[in-house]
């Protein structure tokens, strides 16, 4: 599996993410009032997924951290994995 260069996620992009995320958590559910949020690719980088928006998600700074470059299961339902 091939990884995927990593690129910088342009603003307006990111703005649609959170906005179509309702500016929550995907996997703890904290707002953005509550905590940092971050923009995450569901299917890592390193693990071959790509860069466009049906592979990014909405996550606070703490599950960002705990997931890493795992692949979490609750979202495999959405990608042939």
């Amino acid at each position: 599996m091939n990884k995927t260069p990593r690129i910088r996620i342009p603003p307006e992009v990111r703005k649609y993410v959170f906005q179509r995320d309702k500016y929550q958590c995907q996997s703890c559910g904290k707002t953005g009032l509550e905590t940092d949020l971050s923009i995450d690719h569901i299917i890592p980088l390193a693990r071959g997924g790509q860069n466009d928006m049906s592979n990014l998600h909405t996550l606070c700074f703490t599950c960002n951290q705990r997931k890493t470059d795992k692949l979490d299961p609750r979202f495999r339902r959405h990608f042939e994995i």
